[in-house]
């Protein structure tokens, strides 16, 4: 009894060490990170990370779990919106502002990933979510009829992309070709864009390779 709570402490604190550096890590370079770097990162031997999360995904789903409801949470807040085209607004551009703040949620939104149950539950509460608003602003006669949840989806992923190429050069670049892709999804009249278009030069400087 007198060794073993010792080493339960220690063994509780290595996995506290490792979700955190985990999540800082996935966050900065995406949930394929080497596992190697989050151990040192951690302060543990890299067996001490197996033991504690046998499988990538446990791990994925131990650091990026919380964030993931924490992204539900802000969809749903976004569906009780008054009007319905803002309220698909603010779901789509809230995704992606969480893409550009979290590779390692983007990561989490794009692929799908085994042994993440608190992720996958997550994931169910989102699509929920995005459906409804997309049912809803269809009816409200804001949202063309021919646009499928799959076409929302792509999108996303496109936005995504771009963040992807102008992450360290032009940081919200994405946000005017999201506008462009939004005013594309309704009917009203194009709204003004965010911010200027990147230059020629700044482009060919962010294009990936």
């Amino acid at each position: 009894m007198s060794t073993a709570r010792p080493l339960r402490q220690d063994a509780v604190r290595n996995r506290e060490r490792l979700v955190l550096a985990a999540r800082e890590i996935f966050r900065e370079k995406g949930i394929d990170a080497p596992l190697e770097e989050i151990a040192r990162a951690a302060g543990v031997a890299i067996g001490t990370l197996y033991n504690r999360f046998p499988d990538r995904g446990q791990l994925i789903d131990a650091a990026l779990g919380p964030l993931a409801g924490r992204a539900a949470d802000l969809a749903e807040l976004a569906s009780r919106e008054a009007d319905p085209w803002q309220a698909f607004v603010s779901f789509v551009t809230g995704t992606c502002e969480q893409f550009a703040a979290d590779r390692g949620y983007a990561d989490v939104y794009r692929v799908q990933t085994h042994g993440t149950p608190v992720i996958d539950a997550a994931r169910k509460r989102l699509a929920a979510v995005k459906e409804a608003l997309m049912a809803r602003a269809t009816s409200a006669g804001v949202l063309r009829p021919d646009i499928e949840v799959a076409d929302v989806v792509l999108l996303i992923w496109g936005v995504a992309a771009i963040m992807d190429a102008t992450r360290d050069s032009a940081p919200d670049a994405w946000r005017r070709h999201l506008a462009l892709q939004l005013d594309g999804l309704r009917r009203a009249a194009a709204h003004p864009l965010p911010g200027p278009p990147l230059a020629m030069s700044e482009l060919r400087n962010t294009a990936p390779r």
